[in-house]
């Protein structure tokens, strides 16, 4: 099995929206996925009360020493994924789901507070030796904001691919207890979340360097 953690300290960044997408694509794809949530907020329980479907299943976690037992017990239930979705903050919860992760997501919106803001989360992955990426997300479709924000990015580790643009159909899908692939399957926010659940299964599965570069491992 596979663990998968959405963390960064800064809030609004979308790692919420970016899980449930993230989930109901590889569950598209054949894959058997939990969400984990680690976030006092509640999105991801609040989503899954509006869905009709019974899957992915959610997992509400409050306490930093439930989350081994809580990973043996999915892996024993035959999950190939499961993903952290954590609280806006670095706390012992988030700092505990990054040591479980094989790989670690650092969403960031195109402005130089979020990546001001995702250097302490990238300080306490290194520490823990841990593999991780950003994701630029909520981005404008072009301009040099973007460019600028991808170079920063670049230079501190791995970038993940595509960025995910600010489109209502991501919004639209949480309010609606979908994935947005479920949502407009033939929208480009659709196709933005298909293409970089395709970076990230690549990656999860794999070690890669600091460009960004997979060789395929066998962990399962």
């Amino acid at each position: 099995m596979y663990v998968l953690a959405l963390v960064t300290q800064k809030g609004g960044s979308g790692k919420s929206t970016l899980a449930t997408g993230l989930a109901v694509a590889a569950m598209q794809r054949g894959e058997r996925v939990a969400l984990v949530e680690a976030d006092a907020q509640g999105t991801i329980s609040k989503w899954k009360d509006r869905r009709e479907n019974l899957y992915p299943r959610v997992a509400c976690l409050a306490d930093p020493a439930e989350i081994e037992p809580l990973i043996a017990r999915l892996r024993a239930e035959g999950i190939w994924l499961a993903i952290i979705d954590t609280a806006a903050t670095n706390n012992r919860l988030a700092m505990r789901a990054i040591a479980n992760a094989d790989l670690s997501l650092i969403p960031a919106r195109p402005s130089p507070a979020d990546i001001e803001a995702a250097v302490p989360t990238l300080i306490a992955i290194r520490r823990l030796n841990r593999r991780f990426a950003f994701i630029l997300n909520q981005t404008p479709t072009r301009g040099c904001r973007l460019s600028e924000a991808a170079t920063s990015l670049n230079s501190l580790g791995v970038l993940a691919l595509p960025f995910i643009a600010q489109r209502n159909d991501h919004q639209d899908a949480l309010g609606a207890g979908l994935g947005v692939t479920e949502f407009a399957p033939e929208g480009k926010a659709a196709d933005e979340i298909v293409a970089l659940w395709g970076w990230i299964s690549e990656h999860l599965v794999g070690e890669f360097d600091e460009h960004g570069q997979a060789a395929v491992k066998n962990a399962c």
